[in-house]
């Protein structure tokens, strides 16, 4: 253990007034590291993109095959609206993250898809190849450098070009690629509770969403979705506050671990308050009856003995039923289970007899559950592992020698005869319970007939009739015991403890983490807001959840979701570039630095907030490593802000690709 997490794990431990061992416990049982260790640089740049296919329709029909390089700093795609820029950041959508984005209408025209790109320092090739809309095959190349990738869709080992994966079809595809991106430019996942049952995970998927920015209407300042608290998680991400995803996930359990409990305690209160009820409503029943019964009594004159002993004797035989019907539930209970466990091991002998690969896992754990996520194992997975020899868990192939197929056999059928044996006496004790209930019912019943046959006074049949009430009404009782909180689950109770310790701890680090940026990082974003062309912008105040409170000249405060449309992209833009300045200051790694925009234009009111918008942009772009891709349909706009190798632009009214 590294001295960072014994550190971590005696601080939460002092706090939660446990042994560090138990913390340590908690975290494992959990799946969470104790601490990790300061985020890799993730810078990410696009170099070139081609695509192919056939165009079908009124506009440019027919075969096409377009190759765009894109320069650093802050390239312009121009087209007339409707021709392909748009289409141009889904493509690359599509293939860094995975699954596609703004191609409705022109998907099914794709054949072929390349985007050759820098990932944390690795030239990557993505290479797509589509039939009807869909991925038949996929890869990710590796290689030296981008140039390597220029020419080629398929691994070439003699030049250092290695496949880092390959898919079939789409859902392959962005499974994987979600993998690759995530481990490559060290992210980890966010989870967040779930109708407080259960947890959602957010992956590359909620990233990209910082990188492809939203339109202005969106309210989030960093990706697009407010809800679990994404936005605040990805900035704290991006300024490295320590152990992000960690503390997400430990929030997660403690939130889960609540709302459990406070929903078993609910359930209890609600269980005693029904049973109280119940109980009451019985026990006013029963003092009736035994005051009609008492009065009954004084009233007759003859037999009393007789009857009473009568009465006493289908009391017992009551009780004795009663306790038989449970002794019978009991032993049809375990009969039923060691028949289900026979049957089990009858399938499994049969398995090992016909499949290497039920002898290889036989003696491997046989979970109904992943044990990462918790998620049912589904049956046709469970198939597959016997037709396709794939672990139904992990859907790995399964591998290794068959070397002692017989010795399975002898164990698995040995298995087998000790079930057999197991539900044989399970049997036996089933009838013999079943036989006796049978007795004691009958012996009740004639008991029961003993006393409505009776007649030894004027009063008997009403006084059996007020008998058998009271009898009726202390069976129900018995049988409906007044409800006890159940003790509290300790374990349960220390968990809880230390994970809300933890949290407690790691909100204290992020605090401290914070406030060495937070003065840097308002600085810069209300520099950046100013020079983007945000009007009368006097300062800015964010926090670790992404809230931004905005102060314009005049002191008049507001929030970025009471910006305009326009002011929210320039603001957007104003937290990246400020992330990237921080991360350059701070030496922490930060946001990747490509950013998507699609037609900024279209949010702003007059064409000057744009070009000042653009020109500031290009200026920070070109200074901190910034690439940004931009659509417009102004050729004007590009050609006045950018050199024309910064710009890809159709020509005479043509679509871009």
């Amino acid at each position: 253990m590294s001295n960072r997490e014994s550190e971590l794990a005696e601080r939460i431990a002092a706090k939660a007034k446990v042994e560090p061992s138990d913390v340590r416990e908690v975290f494992n049982a959990h799946g969470v590291p104790l601490a990790t260790p300061p985020a890799r640089p993730r810078p990410l740049r696009v170099h070139k993109l081609r695509v192919a296919g056939v165009r079908t329709g009124t506009v440019a029909p027919g075969p096409f095959n377009s190759t765009m390089d894109f320069a650093a700093g802050l390239t312009a795609l121009v087209a007339a609206n409707f021709k392909g820029k748009t289409s141009v950041l889904g493509l690359i959508t599509f293939c860094l993250r995975g699954t596609p984005d703004d191609l409705d209408g022109v998907q099914h025209w794709l054949h072929e898809i390349d985007v050759d790109a820098t990932v944390a320092g690795q030239a990557m090739g993505f290479r797509l190849t589509l039939r009807e809309s869909k991925i038949v095959e996929a890869v990710v190349l590796a290689a030296p450098n981008i140039d390597a990738l220029r020419s080629t869709r398929e691994p070439d080992p003699t030049h250092g070009i290695t496949a880092l994966l390959q898919a079939a079809d789409s859902e392959s595809y962005a499974d994987q690629v979600t993998s690759l991106m995530m481990d490559w430019m060290d992210l980890q996942p966010l989870v967040s509770a779930h109708k407080e049952v259960s947890t959602q995970t957010h992956g590359w998927n909620a990233y990209f969403r910082a990188l492809y920015l939203p339109t202005g209407r969106s309210k989030a300042l960093i990706g697009d979705v407010l809800m679990a608290g994404l936005p605040g998680r990805l900035l704290q991400v991006f300024l490295d506050l320590p152990a992000v995803a960690v503390l997400a996930k430990l929030k997660t359990s403690e939130q889960l671990l609540t709302k459990g409990k406070n929903r078993q305690r609910e359930a209890n209160t609600a269980a005693q308050q029904t049973r109280i009820e119940e109980r009451s409503e019985l026990l006013k029943q029963l003092e009736q009856a035994q005051a009609t019964l008492a009065d009954l009594t004084a009233k007759s004159t003859e037999g009393e003995h007789s009857l009473t002993d009568s009465a006493a004797e289908a009391v017992r035989l009551a009780e004795t039923v009663a306790g038989s019907q449970t002794a019978w539930n009991d032993s049809m209970q375990i009969y039923q289970r060691a028949r289900a466990q026979r049957q089990r091991d009858a399938k499994l002998l049969n398995d090992v007899n016909e499949s290497a690969t039920a002898r290889l896992l036989f003696h491997g754990l046989d979970p109904k559950a992943c044990p990462r996520c918790d998620q049912d194992i589904a049956d046709e997975r469970r198939r597959n592992e016997s037709a396709s020899h794939t672990c139904a868990v992990c859907a790995r192939p399964v591998e290794g020698d068959d070397d002692t197929p017989q010795a399975i056999s002898e164990e698995a059928e040995s298995r087998l005869s000790a079930s057999k044996a197991a539900e044989e006496a399970a049997k036996a004790a089933f009838d013999e319970a079943t036989a006796l209930l049978a007795q004691r019912t009958h012996e009740l019943e004639q008991a029961e007939a003993t006393l409505r046959k009776a007649d030894w006074a004027h009063h008997l049949p009403a006084r059996t009739q007020a008998r058998d009430g009271v009898m009726r009404l202390e069976g129900a009782l018995s049988v409906l015991p007044e409800l006890v909180s159940p003790p509290e689950d300790q374990a349960e109770q220390q968990t809880l403890k230390i994970l809300r310790a933890a949290i407690k701890v790691l909100e204290e680090d992020h605090t401290t983490s914070f406030a060495k940026v937070s003065a840097d990082i308002n600085e810069n974003i209300t520099m950046l807001g100013r020079q983007f062309g945000v009007e009368s912008l006097e300062s800015v105040a964010i926090n670790r959840a992404a809230q931004l409170e905005i102060t314009r000249n005049g002191g008049a405060k507001t929030s970025f979701s009471g910006l305009d449309a326009g002011a929210r992209v320039r603001m957007r833009v104003a937290v990246v570039v400020a992330l990237m300045r921080i991360g350059f200051t701070h030496q922490i790694s930060t946001h990747p630095g490509l950013l998507l925009i699609d037609s900024p234009k279209s949010e702003e009111v007059q064409d000057i907030d744009i070009r000042s918008l653009l020109n500031a942009l290009k200026t920070h772009a070109h200074e901190h490593k910034l690439q940004v891709l931009i659509t417009t349909a102004d050729s004007e706009l590009a050609h006045d802000v950018l050199p024309n190798e910064n710009i890809i632009e159709a020509t005479n009214g043509k679509p871009l690709w």
